[in-house]
């Protein structure tokens, strides 16, 4: 069972760095305000505000600012300020025998994925839910009291409307996924985790439907689909197609292959890139509950 970091309280350090794209204080200001009045004190890592062209700063600050606040041990959460992409690129470099000695949590999504992955991977739970960059986003205030209740240990139950496509059943697993392109991508390296017997949920932005059909066959050709608990299918937005249409949604092109097995499988699932990004607690034992009337998910 992964261990679960210590529930933040008031007064606790949390730190705020970039890993993938850049940014700047002005974009994050709304974070630092909102995290603040949680009670909590802000660190701001060298990375924001550093810049080398797309990412925030080069790949050595970025790791060298990362890796300052997995070893801190007053910082007892490390925020990640936005996706993109970059943090696979630092990700073999960073040591985490620190963070061992004093784990804490860690959030973000999208490019953030991999370091969910890893973090299971080593046997530690993390959130993927939303990051600085968006904390003031129109529509996602719900978003970000699933974020606050994840971090200070409160407790979490999501129910969602009945989908056409979903697959009634219940299922107990951990949870396990993300941004389904990175998923891919890291499937072979270090920070590849098993999916056996835990629940999956994918979600992605902009990707081309037939790219999507791909990365589902990669998905069901390496055996990730095959012994899974249960599926949960987030938002795939602004999917894109080729000049001759590839004739599926993304639910219809995933529903293609998750029919292939028995696990329930829920869609429309508030996880991924809109307003709706509930927190979810990667490593975290939860029950899956997909019924005509909808979905429930609760932790164990």
């Amino acid at each position: 069972m992964p261990i679960s970091p210590p529930v933040l309280r008031a007064g606790d350090q949390v730190a705020i760095v970039g890993t993938a794209r850049k940014v700047t204080a002005e974009e994050i200001a709304p974070a630092v305000e909102i995290l603040t009045s949680w009670g909590l004190q802000v660190v701001l890592g060298e990375s924001i505000t550093a810049a080398h062209h797309q990412f925030a700063g080069p790949d050595e600050l970025r790791r060298r600012d990362l890796q300052r606040q997995l070893d801190a041990p007053e910082i007892r959460a490390i925020l990640c300020a936005r996706g993109g992409y970059g943090t696979t690129r630092i990700i073999d470099q960073l040591d985490f025998s620190g963070f061992a000695q004093h784990p804490k949590w860690l959030a973000g999504f999208s490019d953030i994925t991999s370091l969910n992955c890893h973090l299971l991977r080593l046997g530690y739970e993390s959130i993927h839910g939303i990051m600085a960059f968006v904390f003031n986003q129109a529509g996602g205030e719900e978003s970000l009291e699933s974020l606050r209740r994840a971090l200070f240990g409160e407790p979490v139950r999501y129910a969602v409307p009945a989908h056409p496509l979903n697959r009634p059943g219940t299922a107990t697993g951990e949870l396990i996924g993300g941004n389904l392109t990175l998923l891919q991508n890291l499937t072979g390296t270090a920070s590849d985790c098993p999916t056996d017997g835990r629940i999956l949920f994918l979600e992605d932005i902009a990707e081309y439907l037939m790219s999507i059909d791909r990365m589902m066959v990669h998905l069901d050709r390496t055996g990730k689909l095959r012994n899974l608990a249960g599926l949960v299918v987030g938002h795939f937005t602004d999917p894109q197609d080729n000049a001759v249409p590839f004739g599926q949604t993304p639910y219809e092109i995933i529903a293609a292959y998750a029919d292939k097995y028995q696990f329930p499988v829920a869609y429309g699932f508030p996880v991924g890139h809109e307003p709706q990004n509930m927190a979810l607690i990667c490593g975290r034992s939860a029950r899956l509950s997909v019924t005509a009337t909808g979905t429930g998910l609760t932790y164990l």
